[in-house]
């Protein structure tokens, strides 16, 4: 990686809420936010393009991710400075409503490197948009979160929903790797 390539960071929704005595606590938050932080280091380390992602819940029935909450506020494990971009979102896709694929095509990103929470709605969204817009895709798997849901009156477990959509994200629509992977081979 270079300070002139056509990559981008996204960090989508690493928020308090999805930690432990969060509102909407997900199963491995803590150890993703960890693996996204390296992700993050490398790339301000090549001073590479960085953009976060903050959902603010404008639904009146939402639960999380409450407007000046303490829950709605960005990880302090992948803080943004005061030069990296802040994009707010009211939708699970990213690009809904939001400059972000303008944000990516005036910078001329090619490939978008992607690390977030929940796995199977705003990364899920956000990755698939990538792609029919026609970006590069990397998901960092192990820089992902989700949790467990209920289906069909049966408990799905995380690391099922987990591998379930990383499995599916690397059939078409993105290389998908562990952070270990990805610094490897930078």
């Amino acid at each position: 990686m270079t300070n002139d390539s056509k990559e981008a960071l996204i960090l989508i929704d690493i928020q308090n809420d999805y930690f432990a005595h969060g509102a909407m606590a997900l199963q491995g938050s803590l150890e993703a936010s960890i693996c996204a932080a390296k992700i993050l280091n490398e790339f301000r380390a090549h001073k590479n393009k960085v953009i976060h992602v903050q959902h603010i819940a404008t639904r009146p029935s939402a639960t999380f991710f409450l407007p000046d909450t303490r829950g709605a506020e960005i990880h302090e494990n992948v803080k943004p400075l005061a030069d990296e971009k802040v994009i707010v979102k009211h939708y699970p896709n990213s690009f809904i409503g939001t400059e972000l694929y303008e944000l990516l095509t005036q910078e001329k990103i090619e490939k978008v490197v992607i690390c977030g929470m929940m796995t199977h709605m705003c990364v899920d969204a956000t990755v698939r948009a990538a792609k029919d817009y026609g970006f590069n895709v990397a998901v960092i798997s192990d820089a992902c979160a989700t949790k467990d849901l209920i289906f069909n009156q049966k408990t799905v477990k995380a690391a099922e929903i987990q591998n379930s959509f990383m499995a599916a994200f690397s059939y078409y629509y993105a290389e998908v790797v562990t952070s270990e992977e990805f610094l490897n081979h930078q």
